[in-house]
Order: C-alpha cells, then structure tokens, then sequence
C-alpha cells in the first residue's frame, strides 16, 4: 500500500487564522498583492480569499530566509507562491480598519513560486479602479479577485446558506424541477432548446418552475422550494440577466396571511444574518393605494413626496391643459418639494421635464412660492412664480396653499394627463427626485408588501385581456362575479415584496378549482382546445384534489443586490451577460459548426 506524501508546499493555515497561531510555524498560499523592497529587507503582501497578511523576507536572519529572500526577487504582483515561516505580531501603527490577519506577519524561512502572472490589463489592488466594465468582463477571472467583488460573491453564498437554512426550518422540501421544458410563449421571450432525436420539435428552458411547483403541491409534496437557474430572453436593464436565480417556493393550505407570514420571515431571517439586525413587521399596502400615493407599485418608502391629486383646483381655472385633463377623466398629481426653490433653475426644471416625457408623461408645470402674503391678483403675482399662475384665480392659488401647506421656498411639480400615464411619469419623476436632493436614507432598508393587483390588464394592440401576474393567480373571491360583465374589476390574490423601491419576490395564491382556471383561461382568449394543449397536465391534475396552494419566488440577485448596497446585479453575480447578452469573457454567444445544425434539424437562414 502507497502511503501518501503531503507536498511541502501545501498550507497548513488560511491567512484568517494565522492571528490565532502567534508564535508558531505556518505554510500559507496565495496571490501577491504587493511588493515592496526596503534596504535589504522585502515585503510581500499576500492575498487568498479569507485575508491579506504581511511577509517579512530578511536575509540577515540566518541561511533559510536568506534563500527565501533571494527566491523572492524576482516575484510581482499577482505571482502564487507559497510560504513557510513563523506567525510573530506586526509592529509598528497598524490601520484602524487593519483585518485580524493584518494584525500579524510571516517572517518567511521557505519560500516556493507556484506559478508566474502576466501584466495585468488593469490593477486589481485596490477597489476604485476607472477600468471600463467590458474590459473588466472580458478578464472577470481577475475582477474577481479585488477585494470588494470577491466579498460580494461570498455574501451572495452567505444570503443562499440563510435562505435554505430559514426555508428548512418551516419544513420546506429542495425538490428539482426540469431544465428542459415545454414552450409555453406567454410572457417573455423563451430560450428554445432544438431536440435532435425528435426531428421539428423544442425544447424551452424555464422561464420559472411554476407548472411544476403546483403539480408538486397536488402531489402531497406540501411545502416546496428550490434555488433555481431561470431564462427569459428579453431586453436587459441594470437588474436583470438573461440566466437569473430565484428562490421558488409553494405550500399547500394556505390563506393570504399563512403564505405572507412564512415568506416574511424567511426575508427577516436572512436580512437578519447577513445585517445582524432584525428588521420590523412589514407594512401592507394595496396596489391601487401604491400607484394613488407613489405612481408605481414598488414605491420606496424610505422618503416622502408622495403624489397628490390636485385636480379639483383646475376645474374652474382659465389653464386649459389642466382643466381639459380632468374633464376628460384623467387626472392632476402633483409632488410639494419644501424649501426646495434654489434648487431649481429654469435649466434643471427643464430637464426634469424631459425625464417626464421620457417616462410617458406629457410634460411638466410648475408654481414656485416665493414668499409674501397677497389679497389680490396682482399682489400674489410677487408671491409666485410661475408661468401658470395667471390662469389661476386667487380663491383657487389660497385653497391649494392651505390645503397642500405651501410656504415660502416651496417648489410644486405638476402632471396632467390619463391617469395611467401621469402615475407612470410623476412615479418616475418622484424616484429621480429622492436621488437628486439627497432624500435617500442608504442605510435604511425599508420592506413593503404590496397586494390586491388587478387580475387583467388589456392588451395595447389588440384590446383583449391578458394576466397580470400569470394565468394561474387566483382571483379574490368577491370578485368572481365580474369574469362576464367586467374583468378589469377584478383584482388577485396577487403580492409583491418590495424593498427599498425594488421588487425583490413575487407570488399569488393560486387557482385550484378546474372551473375557475377555466374562467381564466376563457377571458384571456385561450380556447379549451389551446388550454389543453398547453396546461393540459395541469387541467388533468386540478380534477384529482388539489389543495388550496400559494407560494413565491424571490429574485434571488436583486434581492442580494439591495441588501449589500450594490450599484448593479452584475456585481453580484460571478460571470454576468452584458447588456447586449454576451459573455465577454467566453464569447458567447457563438456560431456552431454545421454537423451540429445538421444534427439538430435546423438551417440558418440569411
């Protein structure tokens, strides 16, 4: 029998523990983060994932080190080498935010060059580089080992443990779900998987588990969840991916408060873990009051100026904008900025008039206060600016300074239009305001669910019904009674979970009666004969006892991306696409060879 022979080479202590050994005799491996040659004396600075932690090379210590300083002449940056010597205290001012690795350093008796680096296309010393992010993509290998991005993928493994970890204790089962699906091309744009030995036929890669975790409930599976790859082949933004995770959770025999109540804390749980403060109950607030208050349904709730409907004091006004707005049943919102008159120039309020536009609005009025008192129309002229004001009675200027508590240095910002489309721009609006005048408080994490959603939306293009949330969502019972006469009166036992302004997980209670899917289907213009082609399976398993079920998944990356303070979601994911979808580092996506296609049953047509 071969006895095996441990390499010399190989560390005995992470960098992290050499605190703990002071005074003892350690190997440690590494990169070199930095080198630095004082008068006979070198100093390397090793880096591995738990710490960094100084190597002391002096020659004058005796024949070893004199060897291992001799070994380390010709090492930079970025070489892996591995170190032998004695843990011993570090002299001298160590930093205030020093790691426990920092506090100590290795006077280096061996010293072995694991391998040699290449110049490095950018510096990875240090966190603030300038370095552009395609070049950063291209070699992420080397991103990944800056201190702050390494952190951030640790944190990301941190938050998966205390989601498993709080699911498993309320019972939940890891069950896996296909990657290889039926297209069901509802929704967003899927990722088709061409099949080879069924010749014409595809594959779809999940856009969600959905089908699969409702089959799961009505096979007595009971409490479900899985941290699972999804694929949605749509335009990208800062917090989205083509390939995403989400945590995808069910349970069975629930209520609204069974289902919110298990979900809100396994979201206190984990917050809890990686902050190590427990947040407060989280507030509820319906869909309709969301959009009224903030113009969107995942309102952040960490500042104020909220919207406020003002149209009834352009009713008997001479300004014809808003006044036709109201008459043809839209509507008027304003937002009050206080003591914010300075900071807005004629330059800065058309700017954000454009940032109006660009979000749907049909343009932006203003009232500035100034300051004064006034009794007449000619004494208020001097106590507002603005270039509405002289289209508005003095009666009307009074009630809505009472009304809306304006005081000198107020600022008001004016929407008019279909409500739809003034929510949309004056949400936008207010989130851009936050930002602007320094409202956000960044240290607060602020979660909000939002329920009621309608249950249908009609279609832009051809007028008909679609699902909000998905076909599947089950409808709130009191309105049931408006499938025939009125579906946009129907609102879901849908819910969101918003945190600082960003949908973080999504669900509904789910529809477990074949009778009521089939209303759904029918009003979204799904035939039974396309029903069945499509959810057949789940059609058939409706009939054999389904229990009443719910669930949610949350977005696994955004919600990592919220709570460590992260700019984009590409920070938090360890080989992100590019706004384009590609793989800088890989090159994908690529062409193939022919023989594949050909193997496959598909041509490319130019």
């Amino acid at each position: 029998m071969t006895k095996c022979v441990k390499s010399s080479w190989i560390r005995s202590h992470k960098l992290s523990e050499a605190v703990l050994v002071a005074g003892q005799k350690v190997t440690v491996n590494g990169w070199v983060h930095n080198v630095r040659d004082l008068g006979g004396v070198r100093f390397l600075d090793l880096r591995d994932r738990y710490g960094k932690m100084q190597l002391v090379l002096d020659p004058n210590f005796g024949k070893p080190h004199a060897e291992a300083h001799a070994k380390s002449a010709g090492v930079k940056n970025e070489y892996v080498i591995s170190a032998t010597g004695t843990v011993q205290k570090r002299g001298g001012k160590v930093k205030d935010t020093a790691s426990p690795s920092e506090l100590v350093e290795l006077v280096v008796e061996e010293l072995s060059i694991l391998n040699t680096s290449a110049p490095l296309p950018f510096s990875i010393s240090q966190d603030n580089i300038e370095t552009g992010e395609n070049l950063r993509l291209k070699y992420r290998y080397l991103d990944l080992r800056r201190p702050s991005l390494n952190q951030m993928i640790q944190d990301r493994a941190q938050l998966s443990k205390a989601f498993r970890t709080s699911l498993e204790e309320q019972g939940f089962l890891d069950i896996e779900t296909p990657m290889l699906y039926k297209s069901t091309p509802e929704g967003a744009r899927e990722f088709l998987v061409p099949s080879r030995v069924h010749e014409g036929k595809f594959y779809a890669l999940p856009q969600s588990p959905q089908l699969f975790k409702q089959v799961l409930m009505m096979s007595g599976m009971d409490r479900y969840y899985q941290v699972v790859r999804c694929f949605r082949d749509e335009d990208l933004r800062a917090d989205r991916q083509p390939e995403f995770t989400q945590v995808d959770c069910e349970l069975s025999f629930c209520d609204l408060d069974t289902v919110l109540g298990a979900f809100e804390k396994v979201a206190k749980d984990v917050t809890e873990d990686y902050t190590k403060q427990r947040p407060a109950d989280f507030p509820r607030m319906t869909y309709a009051e969301a959009m009224r208050r903030y113009g969107v349904d995942k309102p952040d709730t960490r500042f104020d100026l909220e919207l406020l409907d003002v149209g009834q004091y352009f009713t008997s006004s001479e300004f014809k904008v808003f006044k036709q707005a109201v008459e043809m049943g839209g509507i008027v919102n304003a937002i009050v900025v206080k003591g914010s008159n300075e900071a807005f120039s004629r330059k800065e309020l058309d700017a954000l008039t454009v940032h109006v536009k660009n979000h749907g609005g049909s343009g932006l009025a203003w009232i500035k206060r100034l300051g004064g008192s006034y009794a007449s129309k000619e004494e208020y002229a001097g106590a507002w600016q603005s270039p509405i004001v002289k289209f508005l009675p003095v009666e009307v200027m009074k009630e809505m300074e009472k009304n809306l508590s304006l005081e000198s240095g107020d600022i008001v910002l004016f929407g008019a239009g279909p409500a739809s489309k003034v929510r949309q721009s004056m949400g936008a609006l207010r989130n851009l305001l936050g930002k602007k005048l320094g409202l956000i408080d960044d240290k607060k994490l602020n979660f909000l669910w939002v329920t009621e959603f309608p249950m249908f939306e009609q279609n832009a293009d051809s007028g008909g019904w679609v699902a909000m949330h998905h076909p599947f969502t089950k409808p709130m019972e009191q309105d049931v009674q408006y499938f025939e006469s009125d579906p946009g009166k129907i609102r879901a036992e849908a819910y969101d979970l918003v945190l600082n302004g960003n949908e973080v997980a999504g669900g509904s209670l789910r529809i477990h009666e074949a009778e009521v899917q089939a209303k759904v289907f029918k009003t979204i213009g799904l035939t039974e004969e396309k029903a069945q082609e499509k959810f057949g399976f789940l059609l058939q398993a409706l009939k054999y006892g389904a229990p009443p079920h719910g669930g949610i998944a949350f977005g696994f990356d955004r919600f990592v991306m919220v709570l460590t303070g992260s700019q984009s979601i590409r920070d938090v994911i360890a080989f992100p696409k590019t706004l384009q979808a590609t793989c800088l580092m890989t090159g994908a996506p690529s062409q193939v060879e022919m023989e594949q296609l050909r193997d496959l049953h598909v041509q490319i047509r130019k």
